[in-house]
């Protein structure tokens, strides 16, 4: 059997996308300010939402350094900031994650000197392959309650679980119907639509996606190169055999792989 190029793989693969796969749905939104905005109207079921700046595999770094990618990011004009992640696995989407997501995007809206009061009212927006509530509703809305008096305790900050096993006849259900879409044709909304048949079918966009996607292969072997060294380190260090300072310098970590040398060290004790 006659095996496979690199590029007729790659065309494979592209053919097999959703917008339910993370990396296809960031360049997918990638400087497209206007699908954004489509999405996010249709998620808070509102047509007020103007998006003025968005940026997919936005950086937000901890204050201890380590930082994580939000899959796209938004900002309204109102100044609000939005975070769009997909999530397959159930894990991913889990409570503790939300609040560390949230937790980083209020920290990276802070500047010195800043009144709390000033904090933008903030948006954390889960799209999950799986029903994870299993109540078979479009939407779950997570809200800061005070319990006794049960009163919105109205700290502006919110996380909104989409369910992706929805289908309901609404404008929801038309969207995650459209998200586990492999082809243009079977989608319901033609603005998705036109720009999903650009990616996949034009030569353009499938140029453009079979670049992307050899970056990211690029990535993924450099990420499992660190960390089989990171792996590497810490035995090194548990064993006596080198000190945090020698496998940094053995290594040539950054500051954010030794605090991963660090963690797992920490974890171990």
């Amino acid at each position: 059997m006659q095996q496979l190029t690199k590029k007729q793989k790659m065309l494979a693969r592209l053919k097999q996308f959703t917008l339910m796969n993370d990396d296809f749905m960031t360049r997918f939104f990638e400087d497209d300010k206007e699908r954004v905005q489509f999405v996010l109207n249709t998620i808070l079921g509102t047509r007020k939402i103007q998006v003025v700046e968005e940026v997919s595999q936005k950086v937000v770094k901890s204050l201890l350094g380590r930082s994580v990618r939000l899959d796209v990011f938004a900002r309204d004009a109102k100044g609000r900031p939005y975070d769009i992640e997909i999530q397959r696995a159930d894990k991913g989407a889990g409570a503790k994650r939300a609040r560390y997501y949230s937790a980083l995007m209020d920290a990276d809206e802070t500047v010195p000197n800043m009144e709390p009061e000033k904090l933008p009212e903030s948006y954390i927006i889960f799209i999950t392959e799986n029903d994870i509530f299993n109540k078979g509703l479009p939407l779950y809305h997570i809200e800061r309650v005070v319990n006794e008096i049960n009163k919105p305790f109205n700290d502006k900050m919110h996380i909104i679980y989409v369910n992706g096993k929805y289908r309901g006849d609404d404008p929801v259900g038309w969207l995650m119907h459209d998200f586990n879409c492999l082809n243009a044709s079977d989608m319901k909304n033609e603005f998705l639509a036109e720009k999903f048949r650009y990616l996949k079918e034009n030569d353009k966009g499938v140029k453009y996606m079979c670049k992307i996607m050899e970056e990211f292969a690029k990535e993924e072997r450099e990420e499992a190169r660190a960390e089989t060294q990171i792996e590497t380190a810490v035995k090194l260090v548990i064993t006596g055999k080198m000190t945090e300072n020698e496998v940094q310098e053995f290594f040539n970590f950054t500051d954010n792989q030794m605090q991963e040398v660090k963690d797992k060290i920490a974890n171990l004790n």
